[in-house]
């Protein structure tokens, strides 16, 4: 099917329903079902289950108690670096924020302040920043880890559509990751702020952070707001922060002359937590 064709078939999807359902069936605990399920979906992904510290498919009751299974320890080593990658995945799009643009997919931008929910003072404290999307395929390991120590400040989460985040829906869908549904963390650190944007889609039933538990559902379908500046919830750098409940797209905020990035990370790369993301400085 051409890009075309399945960012069409998109549109007419009733992705609310279908993401609804599929989050009542990943939660059910259906036994012998649940166990078919997971084992059909290691073979159909290549999930590698070694990594997992339970490897055994038996053992999980619910395909999202699969889903987000922890890693063994050691499995995801963190580089000796100012920024690790957050994430396993593939890198989306990475690089310089122009003014206030992010780049999405050819032919396609997004603007910082549609990211984070149309608050327009957090989003210029990141003009002319960096900014990194990376892609989590339903194979990886779908926890989502601090890139660097940070203290948390705010949470929003913000209603929208539940589109696909394959490469394909983001070079056919304008603005795909600020028109999905997402949850917007803010976090201070050293040298100054960052933003970590869980990015909803099709199918995934749920995305919860470590500080709060589940964030959706409920979808109301208003935007909602949580401050934290009167708690001191300080992440250090590789601790886990977050979940999703089936694959997404993480993307990240830094401010100006913040972050250099990698020479090897590339547009499509796969990438692994903990791995060199980059280094402090300017030069995108």
């Amino acid at each position: 099917m051409s890009d075309r064709l399945a960012v069409l078939f998109q549109y007419l999807l009733p992705k609310q329903a279908l993401t609804t359902i599929a989050g009542k069936l990943a939660e059910s605990e259906a036994g012998s079902l649940t166990t078919r399920v997971i084992r059909w979906f290691v073979k159909r992904y290549g999930v590698d289950l070694s990594e997992a510290v339970d490897s055994d498919p038996v053992s999980y009751r619910s395909f999202n108690e699969f889903f987000t299974r922890p890693l063994r320890p050691g499995a995801r080593p963190l580089a000796d670096a100012d920024f690790v990658s957050p994430v396993d995945g593939a890198i989306s799009q990475f690089g310089a924020i122009e003014r206030d643009q992010i780049f999405q997919a050819k032919g396609h931008h997004y603007s910082t302040t549609a990211l984070v929910g149309g608050d327009s003072q957090l989003a210029s404290r990141f003009d002319n920043g960096a900014f990194a999307t990376l892609y989590l395929s339903p194979r990886d390991y779908h926890r989502i880890h601090m890139p660097v120590d940070g203290r948390l400040t705010r949470m929003i989460h913000v209603p929208g559509a539940l589109f696909s985040v394959n490469p394909a829906t983001a070079r056919g869908v304008p603005g795909l990751f600020a028109r999905n549904e997402r949850v917007v963390c803010v976090f201070e650190t050293d040298f100054g702020p960052f933003v970590l944007v869980l990015v909803g889609a099709t199918i995934v039933g749920s995305m919860a952070t470590v500080w709060h538990g589940t964030v959706n559902p409920p979808r109301s379908g208003a935007l909602r707001e949580w401050s934290y500046t009167d708690q001191s919830i300080v992440l250090k750098k590789g601790e886990e922060m977050g979940r999703f409940q089936l694959g997404s797209t993480v993307v990240m905020l830094l401010p100006q002359d913040t972050l250099r990035f990698n020479p090897a990370w590339a547009p499509e790369r796969p990438i692994r937590m903990g791995e060199m993301m980059g280094s402090k400085g300017g030069g995108g």
